[in-house]
């Protein structure tokens, strides 16, 4: 069997384009090392899903005892497999340059194709992350329960206690994670290629996210290891970005815990060829900007506090968003429970967000701020804790703009709800689904539920949660009062 599966996976290695014809015998060879084979025995290349044959190595491998049969240790060693079969950096780099030099949408093309066939970017459990719209006041929303990063094994949770901490790389977003052959505590990335390119007259470098949240989602990080900071260079930045890639969009996480993203340590966007609802929502009051009324200006329909500028410069933009940011940082309203500081902790900051738009520069400018009070520990301006059984994570830039990345236990637990309910089961004696138990009754005063129907009402509803989670994260709600308080902010800003 181990002999037919390298002979199967150098095969798709060269229908892909990863492996030269020339370059077959040595990587034959190099395979072989890893799986400490001496010998060879040639087979007839059968044309089979990735997947289907590193199982088969995998499993080969696991009853030789040359891995452990976990999770984490059969990634760590076919990310290994895989990197002997992936091009070096080098080339990678020059054939996108190449592409590029013809279009950019050629290249991100090649280069998103590339990630997949390279197996960093797992197609297979990609495809397992359960998706859905749920249509809201505000558009159709995107739904995701994410499956595609694997739960750790018991053992190898135990096991990574045990095993010694490095310091390298920094993180996971560093560049130095490029052919990293990993560890129980960090993944493997031999198979990992980045692309260089110049950003705001610095290096940077762009490469996909192996988890893929939506469509060609890329990630654009700083050479250095450096923390995330909004600020004016950041607007720069943005928009450079889109100049150079004008097929993407691209944002940045808040710089601020509670309401920035996982990694704030490492200076980083997130981008990709996707249209969210955010991006078709539409502008409900137009603004002017005093100093800037050669910039169209307005407040976005959706359930966060939304000012969307736009124009032909970007000049202009990066210096009415340099404003709007340096105004917002220093800003308090008392009622409207804002507040810039407490105790000397800075609050208020801004996810943005930039794109074209019929040739125009396109800056979405999300507020946030990140208060807590006794009443929400976990943030006022975050998901309130009655959507904590649904979504309690951060509200970072992908939720922002409308797709909501639940978690994977939701997975079983809207599948035992579909079965409890229909039957009439005690919601709340249940270990497992008791903390939706206010939710099911509050559902259950909503509709008549049956086998039939209770599948999809269940989506429909976590659409709607999501909805709640976005307005809770608002920091201007979508009231009167809100509607005032925001006109109040804008005012304040063409006062300065």
């Amino acid at each position: 069997m181990i002999y037919q599966a390298v002979t199967d996976l150098l095969h798709y290695a060269h229908i892909c384009r990863l492996l030269h014809a020339a370059d077959i015998r040595w990587a034959r060879n190099s395979l072989l090392d890893d799986l400490h084979l001496n010998d060879w025995q040639a087979r007839i290349p059968q044309v089979r899903p990735l997947e289907e044959i590193l199982k088969d190595i995998l499993d080969w491998a696991a009853a030789q005892g040359l891995i452990e049969n976990d999770v984490t240790s059969r990634d760590l060693f076919d990310t290994k497999l895989m990197g002997r079969l992936t091009p070096p950096p080098s080339q990678v780099q020059a054939h996108f340059a190449a592409l590029y030099a013809k279009s950019p949408e050629d290249a991100t093309n090649w280069y998103y194709r590339f990630s997949q066939d390279t197996n960093y970017i797992r197609r297979y459990r990609i495809k397992k992350d359960i998706k859905w719209i749920t249509q809201t006041p505000y558009g159709d929303l995107d739904i995701t329960i994410n499956l595609s990063k694997p739960e750790k094994d018991p053992r190898a949770i135990a096991a990574a206690k045990l095993s010694p901490q490095s310091g390298y790389p920094q993180c996971l977003l560093c560049a130095d994670n490029e052919g990293y052959a990993g560890n129980l505590q960090h993944p493997a990335r031999q198979n990992h290629r980045m692309i260089p390119i110049t950003i705001h007259r610095s290096p940077w470098f762009l490469q996909y996210s192996p988890y893929v949240y939506y469509n060609e989602h890329c990630i654009c990080l700083n050479q250095e290891h450096t923390p995330m900071k909004i600020d004016r260079a950041c607007f720069g930045k943005l928009l450079d970005f889109i100049s150079q890639f004008p097929h993407y969009f691209v944002g940045s996480n808040a710089d601020l815990p509670i309401v920035g993203g996982s990694i704030l340590a490492h200076d980083h966007f997130q981008g990709g060829r996707c249209t969210f609802a955010m991006e078709k929502a539409p502008i409900e009051t137009v603004l002017t900007f005093t100093g800037f009324e050669d910039v169209s200006a307005g407040i976005v329909k959706w359930p966060m506090s939304v000012l969307r500028i736009s124009g032909k410069k970007t000049d202009r933009l990066i210096d009415l968003a340099d404003k709007i940011l340096s105004c917002w940082r220093g800003y308090s309203d008392e009622s409207a429970v804002i507040f810039a500081e407490t105790n000397g902790e800075a609050h208020n900051t801004i996810t943005p967000i930039a794109r074209m738009r019929n040739d125009n520069f396109e800056l979405d400018l999300v507020l946030r701020n990140n208060l807590t009070t006794p009443e929400h520990p976990l943030g006022l301006y975050h998901p309130h804790a009655e959507l904590h059984h649904i979504k309690k994570e951060n509200i970072g830039l992908i939720e922002v703009m409308g797709l909501a990345v639940l978690p994977a236990r939701l997975k079983t637990e809207l599948a035992l709800l579909s079965a409890a309910i229909p039957d009439g089961r005690n919601i709340r004696s249940d270990e497992i689904l008791s903390k939706h138990a206010d939710w099911v009754e509050q559902l259950q005063g909503k509709y008549t539920f049956t086998q039939e129907n209770v599948k999809s009402i269940l989506k429909k509803e976590v659409g709607l949660v999501f909805v709640q989670v976005l307005e809770h994260a608002g920091v201007y709600k979508r009231t009167a009062d809100g509607r005032a308080a925001f006109l109040r902010l804008i005012d304040y800003i063409n006062q300065h």
